[in-house]
């Protein structure tokens, strides 16, 4: 009796060894096979590589896609670029084909901003003999043309003593506008001469403000349906400064509709349809992308939860962080992120080509972005092959470091900014403004037009002369012979260690030992348990900062009990590496 006890405890013990031998060679097999490449899965289990096939198809049709937007966006860009110039050309005076700094013109007598001033309104007037454009006045919703308006700010009455040239103005401001139907603009000077009559020592400003509307016939060649525009002109006469210098602005607002009652033979219309329907298939393509994408990493975080669980159960220990960024895949991220905007700038384009919206820039920033990161994307297929990967790696291995070098960088680099715009920006042209300031010392620091910079400085101020010296050797030196040098040496640090690591084997996690265990694991003899730690700290310092996982390897089933029995009565060290 007590033979058939003991036969039936180690046949229940051989069973139970048994079956979580097979729940670990299973395991081991699904996470073998998680981490394959397109090619290895398919070698492995003929199982057809449908997300690389998705992929490829997503990156030939938003390409395209972007391509056949950005044609279209081009011609509506080139529009509105060409007609402001000829709204220049048209309304100011004396205007030479480029802009004066910010300013299209400048005036510097009460005769020039007279005739300045007139000459707007004469050549509004006669717009429709004037111009050779598709623009005409613009209209309200009863048909009647828009008026041109015009206004004046000043400070408010003052006392001027011609004598000793004391002005006594109120800081206050007021302002006198007035308005006249388009047609008769140039009768103005008859009916309202007091209004043109300018106290230049309390001006501000003048502003006419006049609309007009446009038609977009380019699109037309291109077998697309034409945009109707509406141009929001205004004219500034800038006296701000009161440094006898008038500077005339030209601002135009444009926007874009859709036109009313057109009508269009030929193919124009059926095209536009068939954008239609190649826009709906790559959405289609990009939700099917999206939900592949999805589906794995779902798969990962349940294989994630099992070989956690797998490493709890039965040996105590934890996943550690580098096991776990394994699992989540920030590649399968930027795809499903990729997709949502390709999804929502498609939209947007069917929008637009149906007229319905005019958003182009919006449209345009979804649609530019989402192509970035579908051909960023291309690099984690490119990572499956060795020579490859090396870019992937070291970008990865890189990035920290980088980003904590560029945190110390760009303090220095925000002090240069403040100090040389508030010291150079009265003298100099790239520091009137922090956006300016920040973009010369970056050219500067990749070698670009540093001649120019030390030139260009304005004035005969010697201590300015002296300090921007000082100031531009100093931040040319520090940041190329000494930030930049450490920054290539922060990459070449990371690609060299990628490079050792592929020719003698990357560190050890407790995933990879798991995933590359053999079937003639020694067996365990008896040993004191300083021995065992030993062996075992050995073990672990071959790893990344993970605690040592002991691994069950297939024995004979009463071997394999005896080793498992052994390991679950130690007590393993929980040093790190």
């Amino acid at each position: 009796m007590e033979l058939f006890v003991r036969y039936m405890d180690r046949s229940n013990s051989i069973s139970s060894v048994t079956t979580q031998d097979v729940k670990e060679e299973s395991l081991r097999d699904d996470l073998r096979y998680y981490f394959m490449n397109p090619c290895e899965k398919y070698r492995a289990r003929r199982h057809i590589p449908w997300k690389l096939g998705v992929q490829i198809l997503k990156i030939v049709m938003i390409t395209t896609q972007l391509i056949l937007f950005g044609l279209n966006n081009q011609l509506v860009a080139f529009y509105k670029e060409e007609n402001t110039m000829a709204l220049k050309n048209l309304f100011l005076k004396g205007y030479k084909g480029v802009d004066e700094d910010d300013y299209s013109v400048a005036v510097y007598t009460q005769h020039d901003v007279y005739d300045s001033l007139f000459y707007v309104l004469d050549q509004y007037s006669q717009l429709g003999q004037l111009s050779v454009g598709a623009v005409a006045y613009a209209e309200d919703g009863d048909g009647k043309l828009l008026p041109v308006s015009i206004c004046k700010e000043y400070y408010k009455k003052g006392i001027k003593e011609s004598s000793d040239e004391v002005y006594n103005i109120d800081a206050q401001l007021e302002r006198i506008c007035m308005s006249h139907d388009p047609k008769t603009a140039n009768q103005w000077r008859a009916h309202n001469s007091s209004f043109f009559d300018l106290e230049f020592y309390r001006l501000i400003d003048i502003k006419i403000t006049f609309q007009l509307k446009g038609i977009n016939l380019q699109t037309v060649h291109s077998r697309e349906l034409p945009d109707c525009y509406s141009f929001y002109v205004t004219i500034t006469f800038d006296h701000q400064c009161h440094s006898g210098k008038v500077k005339i602005f030209l601002d135009i607002d444009t926007q874009s509709s859709a036109c009313k009652d057109w009508k269009i033979s030929g193919t124009a219309q059926k095209n536009t349809h068939y954008l239609l329907v190649f826009d709906v298939f790559v959405i289609l393509v990009c939700l099917t992308s999206a939900v592949l994408c999805t589906r794995s990493l779902v798969l990962a975080v349940r294989l994630l939860q099992r070989f956690s669980r797998f490493l709890s159960e039965n040996y105590s220990r934890r996943v550690c962080e580098d096991d776990q960024r394994e699992f989540l895949n920030g590649w399968y991220l930027l795809v499903i992120v990729s997709d949502l905007l390709a999804i929502v700038g498609s939209i947007l384009k069917m929008e637009i080509q149906a007229k319905s919206l005019t958003s182009y820039d919006v449209c345009s920033i979804f649609l530019g972005t989402s192509t970035l990161m579908v051909w960023v994307g291309v690099i984690r297929y490119l990572g499956y092959f060795q020579k490859y990967n090396v870019l992937i790696l070291t970008m990865k291995a890189a990035f920290p470091k980088v980003l904590r070098f560029c945190c110390c960088a760009g303090m220095i680099y925000l002090g240069y900014t403040f100090c040389g715009w508030i010291v150079l920006g009265p003298y100099h042209e790239k520091f009137e403004g922090l956006s300016r300031v920040a973009e010369c010392l970056f050219s500067l620091l990749n070698g670009d037009d540093m001649f120019t910079t030390f030139a260009q400085l304005k004035g005969t101020n010697m201590l300015v002369w002296l300090f921007s010296r000082a100031y531009l050797f100093s931040f040319i030196s520090l940041f190329i012979y000494m930030v930049l040098s450490l920054f290539i040496a922060l990459i070449t640090d990371a690609y060299e260690t990628i490079k050792n690591y592929q020719k003698d084997g990357f560190p050890l996690t407790d995933l990879r030992k798991f995933l590359s265990e053999t079937k003639d694991f020694p067996a365990v003899e008896e040993r004191s348990q300083s021995d065992f730690r030993t062996k075992n700290s050995v073990l672990c310092c071959q790893s990344r900062p993970c605690q040592a996982v002991p691994i069950l390897m297939k024995k004979r089933p009463v071997e394999l009990n005896l080793q498992h029995a052994r390991w679950k009565n130690m007590s393993f060290p929980t040093r790190k590496c």
